[in-house]
């Protein structure tokens, strides 16, 4: 269903396994609340709470758990509730909401990693997301070695990370193609820099698109 598009900024930040996302998101919300911005740092799958009832059952267990389908259905089902509960009310309020994720995952993740055709993906975001778009999307790239190397350091949920490294070559290929096609909305950031070089490419480009929306003070 068709929704308008609301008044805050809707950020969100993509990528394969541990390419720095979470904590390059909790330094951003930190450095924006400092300038003044009301921030909502949330993820996917997750972000309200029957979107992380959900979550529990997509990032534990085996990595043959679930079909490829079924897998997407549970990531839109806990996209729509986290979109109704958080996402939309903040965007409302005027805030900046930054998500861990959002649709473009489902793409890569489901689509080219898991095979789910990519009309199926396409029809689940127009009936779920609606006009509801992230404003800037940054995608964040690194060699497919170095995030699984860095998944495996950080531990936690390892369901997706142990799909194997061609799985994960697809997901690569499959942001840098949504990159690609979608140049006004997505900018690839290197994620293979250092924390402080990547946090700044990321502080630099989100104040630049804060400023074409006439949001800075």
């Amino acid at each position: 269903m068709s929704t308008p598009r609301l008044p805050g900024f809707f950020l969100t930040l993509e990528g394969g396994e541990g390419a720095g996302k979470s904590t390059q998101g909790r330094r951003l919300a930190a450095t924006l609340r400092e300038r003044g911005f009301s921030v909502v740092l949330t993820r996917e799958p997750g972000g309200a709470p029957g979107a992380e009832d959900i979550r529990k059952l997509l990032v534990t267990g085996d990595a043959a758990r679930w079909t490829p389908l079924t897998e997407a259905l549970l990531m839109f089902a806990a996209r729509d509730d986290h979109l109704a509960r958080t996402i939309r009310p903040a965007l409302e309020s005027g805030a900046i909401v930054i998500s861990d994720r959002f649709a473009d995952s489902s793409e890569a993740y489901q689509g080219a990693g898991g095979g789910v055709p990519a009309d199926t993906i396409a029809s689940l975001r127009r009936l779920v997301v609606g006009d509801t778009e992230p404003d800037l999307t940054l995608i964040f790239d690194l060699p497919c070695e170095v995030g699984l190397a860095r998944a495996h350091e950080r531990g936690g949920d390892a369901r997706f990370e142990s799909k194997g490294r061609d799985y994960h070559q697809r997901l690569r290929d499959a942001f840098l193609a949504i990159a690609q096609r979608e140049p006004k909305r997505c900018t690839l950031i290197d994620a293979n820099q250092t924390e402080d070089d990547v946090a700044q490419a990321i502080l630099n480009r989100t104040l630049d698109a804060l400023g074409k929306k006439g949001l800075l003070p």
